[in-house]
């Protein structure tokens, strides 16, 4: 009877909505009890736009209901990934906690993010053989594939965990993200993924009231932003690792994956390679931060948090909706020619806009 009941999509939805908006609602204020009472509040420093010590660690009420949630969706788990994907997500969950308390090299994070990335490749149903057509390549050696996997899963979750730098901002880039995701994975009749999808929107959502909060603030953290961007990457493998069958159900060419799951991280994406741009030509490493992100040009104009959230949020949305649109008609080469076309009109806009700060 019970498996009945939770093999019902729409209950599991509801349930993994509304259960996983309380429990992060829930969770928020006990933990900003606890990391104030052990005085591990994130002290502000001289990247920072906030003036007072603030509770972090906010990831962990998203580790906690992703866990139950992976439990409660075991019934749609047609492709067995709910225990990888609990393992790997416990690596990141490890990671992400150390960083908040001391911070980690970038070797011990990149190491422990690929070991996470390898016990979810174990799964047979996240490989493919082809590149499906993409800029003319077709066949290609399985290695080769695993490790452009790797990489892109590596470029995702670092891309989502130097964006969260502002209240708000990774918050909606997050739900605009798996809000994309969540209907292409629905119109496939992917329910696991699906579901995944609504429960990250639900914590997401819970999580903005204390995010923007004067009272109760606080940060995700590393541990909040490594889960969260973790999770993107395991769901575009899972796109990008589907059998060209599937796109039937879309206009859109198979040939176009990559550049639609781009498209649905514009914004992520846009900034980590403008910023490591910049820090190169300035002979820095790429790895030191600095304040040379889009929001921080946005903040440097007078603008508050939660606008510079709210519209590059839906910047996001706007250039996910573009270039999946244009990916019905155009080839992997044109398409590869409007992302730059793209990129480059956004560098000119942020520099332009740079430019017009006062030193």
């Amino acid at each position: 009877m019970l498996t009945n009941f939770l093999s019902n999509t729409y209950i599991l939805a509801l349930i993994s909505c509304l259960g996983s908006f309380g429990l992060v609602h829930y969770m928020i204020p006990k933990i900003i009890f606890m990391v104030n009472h052990h005085n591990l509040s994130e002290a502000p420093g001289a990247r920072s736009s906030h003036l007072r010590a603030t509770p972090t660690m906010g990831g962990l009420a998203f580790f906690v209901a992703l866990i139950l949630n992976l439990f409660l969706f075991k019934h749609v788990d047609n492709d067995a990934i709910g225990l990888n994907l609990s393992a790997a997500l416990t690596l990141i969950f490890i990671i992400g906690f150390k960083d908040d308390l001391s911070v980690s090299t970038p070797r011990a994070r990149i190491l422990m993010e690929i070991i996470a990335i390898l016990i979810i490749l174990f799964n047979i149903n996240f490989h493919i053989e082809s590149f499906e057509g993409f800029l003319g390549f077709y066949d290609a050696p399985q290695l080769i594939l695993e490790i452009l996997h790797i990489f892109i899963a590596l470029t995702i979750i670092n891309a989502f965990n130097l964006i969260d730098g502002i209240d708000g901002l990774a918050s909606c880039i997050g739900i605009s993200i798996f809000s994309i995701l969540g209907l292409i994975f629905f119109r496939l009749n992917l329910m696991f993924y699906f579901l995944l999808c609504v429960s990250l929107i639900s914590m997401l959502m819970a999580f903005l009231k204390y995010n923007f909060s004067h009272q109760k603030k606080i940060f995700m953290g590393d541990t909040g932003s490594l889960v969260i961007g973790f999770c993107i990457a395991f769901l575009f493998i899972r796109f990008l690792t589907l059998d060209s069958i599937h796109f039937e159900t879309f206009a859109f060419k198979p040939e176009n994956k990559l550049f639609i799951l781009i498209a649905i991280l514009a914004v992520p994406l846009f900034d980590l390679v403008r910023v490591i741009g910049i820090r190169l030509m300035q002979k820095k490493s790429p790895f030191i931060a600095d304040k040379n992100h889009i929001h921080h040009v946005l903040l440097s104009l007078g603008w508050p948090h939660y606008k510079i959230a709210i519209v590059l949020g839906g910047l996001n949305y706007a250039l996910a909706i573009l270039i999946i649109y244009l990916s019905t008609w155009l080839n992997s080469w044109y398409m590869l020619t409007v992302l730059i076309l793209i990129f480059t009109v956004l560098l000119g806009f942020f520099y332009k806009l740079k430019t017009t700060i006062p030193t």
